[in-house]
């Protein structure tokens, strides 16, 4: 029981990370800026040891199968703690600016059919998997970090779908509903795919160098 605990919880917690890279992000009016500051979310839950549904399913590739209930932990923690988060903002004077540009991207998001959900959720997965294992195999401390911030400036400034970062732009909006549920299903597994993809074929087909 305390290691179930222990997971939600860091996945709790990530969740608030993720709140404040997106509010941040709404906050910039430079979307380049917004971008590179919501990398903050991202290097608050690799250095503190959080637990990210995107950060970790690419290594169900090299886990038992018993790993998805962690997983399902992760996401349904990372769901708490954005909303928790998105909830608390719309209490603050922040709210109505957040909550506006919040609400444009989900149109975007709604208006978009699900199979290119789908497709940009697999190219976002790939680039949280790249941005979290290199974190964790990178020694060298400029890597490290230019491993956490440029993959998120890439999914964002390409439009990618994330979807620990869209449960908090779906709270900030105030659009849930059933088909917001649909559209996050489809893009957590979209993540999942394209996080377990590069680990896969590694795994899969690449032998490893000569030493």
């Amino acid at each position: 029981m305390k290691r179930v605990i222990d997971i939600f919880l860091r996945a709790v917690m990530t969740g608030f990370a993720i709140g404040i890279g997106g509010a941040v992000f709404l906050s910039c009016d430079n979307k380049y800026m917004g971008a590179f500051l919501f990398g903050t979310g991202l290097f608050v839950i690799l250095s503190f040891g959080f637990n990210l549904f995107t950060g970790k399913v690419g290594y169900a590739v090299e886990n038992k199968p018993s790993y998805i209930i962690d997983l399902i932990l992760i996401w349904l923690g990372n769901l708490a703690g954005t909303a928790a988060m998105g909830g608390m903002l719309l209490c603050t004077r922040i709210s109505s600016a957040i909550s506006e540009k919040a609400a444009q991207i989900c149109e975007v998001k709604f208006n978009d059919n699900l199979l290119s959900i789908f497709i940009l959720a697999i190219f976002c997965g790939m680039l949280m998997f790249i941005a979290a294992d290199g974190y964790k195999k990178i020694e060298n401390p400029v890597g490290k970090m230019l491993a956490v911030f440029l993959p998120v400036m890439a999914f964002i400034l390409s439009g990618y779908e994330h979807c620990v970062a869209n449960m908090f732009y779906f709270t900030v909006a105030k659009v849930w509903s059933a088909n917001t549920l649909l559209y996050l299903l489809v893009m957590t597994l979209g993540n999942a795919v394209g996080g377990m993809f590069i680990p896969f074929v590694r795994k899969a087909f690449i032998q490893p160098e000569a030493g």
